[in-house]
Order: structure tokens, then sequence, then C-alpha cells
């Protein structure tokens, strides 16, 4: 049986890599970026599906939990990616209060809000350097701060990146008296922000862990049991996999209830 699957598996993937091939080489110039990435998103949920599926058939020797591993398997590479995302978020929301600091220096000494925000796009912190670096090629382009500050915010997609827009927005409307002193309070503000937030991720995190590893137990029982050939017989039934089935949603519904209490607010988003 083995045999016949790892067949299946090889010729599926030499089908998505032709095809994959045959894609980029027929597709057009003028096919848009994010089509191209859905496509590589896609082959590669494909790919981690059919590979952890096929590890679970070989190790489990049941056609329906290897199905669920397969699924679980083809949303891993997506999941991953938003591990990172939120990571590179998470840093940015720790930069922006030393970025704000830097900018009121420069606007002290003299430099115009505008020059002092590129400016930041080179020598200021890393994770928000692409964000200055956003808002200097619109604003060379445009000459408008407004729309150079749209597209930072945009471009940074958090919280902290809209309110420093509105807020240098509305001081640039007022006519800037009080710049100094509104950076001031923003940076002690989302300092304070910041801290609060690295308390809570902090104990929540053993709790998050013990979710996850409850979630994982009954997946781990099964391998154990699917190693005894009377066992894994009567996983291969219809009430067997009915079983798995339940145990597979009952997981699914907990672990998304678990995520969705443990997010702390500002995470939420998704990458581009």
């Amino acid at each position: 049986m083995s045999v016949s699957v790892l067949g299946v598996v090889l010729g599926l993937t030499a089908g998505l890599g032709a095809l994959l091939v045959v894609d980029a080489v027929a597709s057009p110039r003028r096919v848009h970026r994010a089509r191209r990435g859905a496509a590589r998103r896609l082959a590669l949920a494909v790919a981690s599906g059919v590979v952890v599926a096929t590890g679970a058939l070989i190790v489990t020797g049941v056609p329906v939990a290897a199905a669920v591993a397969g699924a679980l398997g083809a949303a891993l590479p997506s999941a991953l990616t938003k591990r990172r995302w939120r990571a590179e978020q998470r840093r940015r929301l720790d930069a922006w209060p030393d970025a704000i600091d830097d900018l009121r220096s420069e606007i002290r000494a003299g430099i115009g809000m505008p020059d002092a925000m590129m400016a930041l796009g080179r020598t200021g912190a890393a994770p928000l350097r692409p964000v200055f670096t956003v808002f200097a090629g619109e604003y060379r382009v445009t000459g408008s701060l407004h729309r150079a500050l749209g597209a930072m915010s945009s471009h940074a997609a958090d919280p902290v990146a809209r309110r420093v827009a509105a807020a240098l927005r509305l001081t640039s409307d007022a006519g800037g008296s009080e710049l100094g002193t509104m950076l001031a309070t923003l940076s002690g503000f989302l300092r304070e922000d910041a801290r609060t937030r690295s308390e809570i991720a902090a104990r929540q995190s053993w709790t998050v862990t013990a979710a996850r590893l409850a979630v994982a137990a009954p997946w781990l029982t099964l391998v154990v049991l699917s190693t005894r050939p009377g066992t894994a017989e009567a996983f291969r039934s219809t009430t067997g996999a009915l079983v798995v089935l339940a145990v597979a949603g009952s997981s699914l519904v907990a672990y998304l209830m678990m995520m969705r209490l443990g997010r702390i607010p500002g995470d939420e988003g998704d990458p581009r």
C-alpha cells in the first residue's frame, strides 16, 4: 500500500512542478504580482499537505488520520507566514517610541518635518526604515505631506502608524506650534503601551503553550496507538474514521477559540 501511495505522491508532485514551470514560461509579463504570489502560496500549501499526509499515512496506516494531517500540513505555510508577519509587526510597534523621539529631536534642531521623516528612512530604527522610505518616495513624487502620511500609514498597516499619521496631519493643519509637545506625549503613551503589551504576552505565554499541548495530545495518542495492528485496523473502520473526524473538529474549534481568546489587541491583520 505504501508503494502505491508513494507513486501517487510522486505523480502529483511531478504534475504540480510541471504546471508551475509551464505557468512561469507561458504567463505574460503583465500578470499581476499578487496572482503569482497566490499561485506560489497554493503550490506550497499543496506540496506541504501532500508531504505531511504521506508521512502520516506511513506512520499510522490510517487514511482518515492522514487526510486530517494533510489538511493541517496545507495550512502550515500560511500559519508560519502569519506568525512571521505578526512578529515583524511587534518589532515595529516596539520601535515607534524611539522613532518619534528621533523625529522630535530632528525637528527641535530646526529640520522641517518632511525632511526629518525622510531622514529616518536612512538612519532610523531598522524595522521602521521601510515605512519612512515609503513616506520619502511619495513625498518626493507628490510634494504633499498628507498623501505621504497616508502612504506611510497604509504601508505599515499597524495602529501606531495610523495614530502618528493622524497626529502629524492634524498638527500640520493647525500650524505645528505644539508639535514638540504632541510628539513627547505620543512617545510616552506608546512606550507605556509597549511595556503593558510585553507584560501581558509574558503572562499568557505559558497558558497558550499549555493549550497547544492539550490540542496536540489526542493526536500524539493516536500515533502511539496506531503502532498496534489491532488498533490501527479499528481506526480504519467507519466508526473509527468518524471518531477521528470528531476529534479533528473539536480540536479545530478548541484551537481557534484559544487563539481568539489569547490574541492581544493590535495583533490583528493578515500579511499581504
